[in-house]
């Protein structure tokens, strides 16, 4: 009497994946607090992740990269929920995940197939979907937090291969920087183009966006070593240092604080 029952009970495991979407989703939508926000960065080659809390008070320390010889860094993500570091590693199929507060690699694995060559890297925390550029195409590759092909994003009204890209976990969208460096267009989870914006000054290929704070961060292609923060009109609002050039970021809470 117990066999067919033992087979069909799920293993906890089983039932903690199928769980983190909907806490994530309890999460974001009120179930629990934002942490103070912090900006990360890491340079391609760069042996640590640089942590900056943006309030001035709270603690920031930086994390080991875990880069080994002849790893670039070319996408970068930060995911609230897990506190973990998404690190995409050239020549762009190949993922490693760091584990913030254990200062630890979490996994590591590769796409298949490939989502061509290296590019931005921007991270859903409702579901843990990563949001990938092709190099060759004017598309984004949908994977899993665990790397499985979910499909391709055509972007409409983009000819060419975007720079960076961004996710809004807010209003549940994508921001794209086209080719100019200047241009941002805003994109349905289908890759339906619902509006864009233009930035005051040049920026370099990696964009973070804070949901919260309404604000996008971005190296300054004319400026050394220095990000701006600019609002959803494109106006820079102010700069901060970057501890390396080129840089690639993400902003946001630093996890999030349980309420209940």
């Amino acid at each position: 009497m117990n066999g067919p029952r033992a087979q069909s009970a799920a293993t906890p495991a089983a039932m903690l994946r199928q769980l983190l979407p909907l806490l994530a989703s309890l999460l974001l939508a009120g179930c629990a607090t934002p942490g103070p926000a912090h900006l990360y960065t890491v340079a391609p080659r760069a042996p640590e992740i640089r942590d900056r809390a943006l309030d001035g008070r709270d603690v920031a320390r930086d994390v080991p990269s875990f880069l080994e010889p002849g790893d670039t860094v070319t996408g970068f993500a930060y995911d609230p929920f897990t506190d973990h570091f998404f690190l995409r590693l050239a020549p762009g199929n190949q993922i490693r995940v760091v584990d913030r507060p254990a200062r630890a690699i979490k996994r590591a694995f590769t796409i298949d197939p490939s989502p061509g060559p290296g590019g931005d890297l921007a991270l859903n925390p409702r579901d843990g979907h990563l949001f990938l550029l092709d190099a060759t195409r004017a598309e984004l590759v949908e994977t899993s937090r665990l790397g499985a092909i979910i499909g391709r994003i055509p972007l409409q009204g983009v000819a060419t291969p975007p720079l960076g890209v961004a996710f809004d976990a807010r209003q549940d969208s994508l921001l794209v920087l086209l080719e100019d460096g200047l241009t941002l267009h805003r994109f349905s989870l289908t890759g339906l183009n619902t509006g864009k914006f233009q930035l005051a000054r040049h920026v370099r290929a990696a964009i973070a966006f804070d949901s919260d704070a309404r604000e996008l961060y971005a190296p300054l292609a004319d400026a050394d070593a220095e990000i701006g923060v600019f609002d959803e009109q494109g106006q820079l609002m102010r700069t901060l240092p970057a501890p390396d050039t080129p840089t690639f970021l993400d902003v946001g809470p630093h996890a999030f604080l349980r309420v209940f």
